[in-house]
């Protein structure tokens, strides 16, 4: 069972298996006595417990964290029902907690959820957030995208390079055409007026 999955619906006691999601709401699954029920998000407040930081004299830290402790920790869990065990029992687990902002009734809740997730063999790990590196495989794409226009725009302007020098080369050719026959003209006409001049 994924830890992920695990969530905390207010107004229902114990933890439940996230199923499904609707628009309206969520189907559950009770950890306790695996019931499956739709759970209205009109009247329930849906709680993962990834997502539940606990208060310490620092910066707050994950619930996951305070669980982890707790499995390493030696001895048995003290009982729900004495403050001054729960208050005595997380002070050598997790001395960090900031028990004026950490009440009696939240310790209890995680002595309770802990128990609940030993008994279904549920694996306390956070899920891992998406990967530098699937980001970076995603960000090339507009790069080859831009050095694409890139390439193709230099074709385009070689293209009219090769344009203008034809267009140059057939006005010089033209004008090399005018000139010669322009001065063939012209001779005749001279040797012309020198006869008539005779």
């Amino acid at each position: 069972m994924d830890y992920s999955k695990i969530v905390s619906v207010t107004g229902l006691p114990g933890l439940f298996e996230l199923v499904n999601t609707k628009p309206d709401g969520a189907i559950v699954r009770s950890l306790d006595d695996k019931t499956t029920r739709f759970a209205s998000s009109r009247i329930h407040n849906f709680s993962h417990l990834e997502t539940i930081e606990v208060y310490t004299v620092g910066d707050n830290v994950n619930l996951a964290e305070v669980f982890q402790a707790m499995e390493k920790g030696s001895g048995k869990l003290p009982d729900a029902k004495d403050n001054n065990e729960i208050r005595k029992y997380f002070e050598k687990i997790y001395g960090d907690i900031d028990f004026e902002r950490v009440y009696n009734s939240d310790l209890k809740k995680m002595i309770k959820w802990f128990e609940v997730l030993k008994k279904n063999n549920v694996e306390i790990k956070l899920s891992e957030p998406e990967s530098e590196e699937e980001e970076a495989e995603e960000q090339p794409e507009p790069v080859k995208a831009e050095t694409k226009k890139e390439s193709s725009a230099a074709p385009k302007a070689e293209k009219k390079e090769t344009k203008k020098t034809a267009k140059s080369s057939e006005k010089t050719k033209e004008a090399a055409d005018k000139k010669p026959n322009s001065s063939k003209t012209a001779k005749p006409a001279k040797k012309e007026t020198k006869k008539k001049g005779k």
